[in-house]
């Protein structure tokens, strides 16, 4: 009797020591995001929410983004792409509150719920998975104005018809 009182305890100290971080078990804490843009080959830089370059590249890209940032913070990332002759656009990605970090008051993870998933990240999930984002060309035009001064005999002939004295 006392053995199988030892063994049924151990085995419900085990299960509530493996089921203590539900998000951990089930989610992850980190996600791949894939990143594209038209027109293609768009240079991107990657900022986390401290605005510290964490990636830099071209579209397409597929890269793994952390879902925490510091103990019970998600993460938020900004994503800014340029390309020669089309406006600079940032967009945001964000990460929400995981539905399985729940599950650890349903499991009696309190372990769980406040150490394990918040210091892992895991209690947060990607909301966007896949950015694809339309570039607008650029209506900037830039010019190229210049004053040149030339001399009487380096005029052109076709421009000596439109020259005015304006000294005598």
């Amino acid at each position: 009797m006392i053995k199988s009182y030892l063994k049924m305890t151990a085995i419900l100290m085990a299960t509530s020591i493996i089921f203590s971080s539900c998000a951990s078990i089930v989610s992850k804490s980190s996600y791949p995001i894939s990143i594209n843009s038209a027109p293609s080959e768009a240079q991107i830089v990657i900022k986390d929410k401290k605005g510290i370059e964490i990636f830099s590249g071209q579209t397409p890209a597929t890269l793994k983004l952390k879902s925490g940032s510091g103990f019970f913070g998600k993460a938020r990332y900004q994503v800014t792409f340029t390309k020669d002759g089309y406006n600079t656009k940032t967009v945001p990605v964000e990460y929400k509150l995981d539905g399985w970090y729940f599950g650890n008051l349903l499991l009696g993870g309190v372990i769980g719920m406040l150490i394990i998933d918040p210091a892992t990240g895991a209690m947060y999930k990607l909301e966007t998975e896949f950015l694809n984002e339309n570039l607008v060309q650029s209506t900037a035009s830039v010019q190229n104005e210049e004053f040149k001064v030339y001399a009487l005999n380096d005029i052109p002939a076709e421009w000596k018809n439109n020259l005015v004295q304006v000294n005598k």
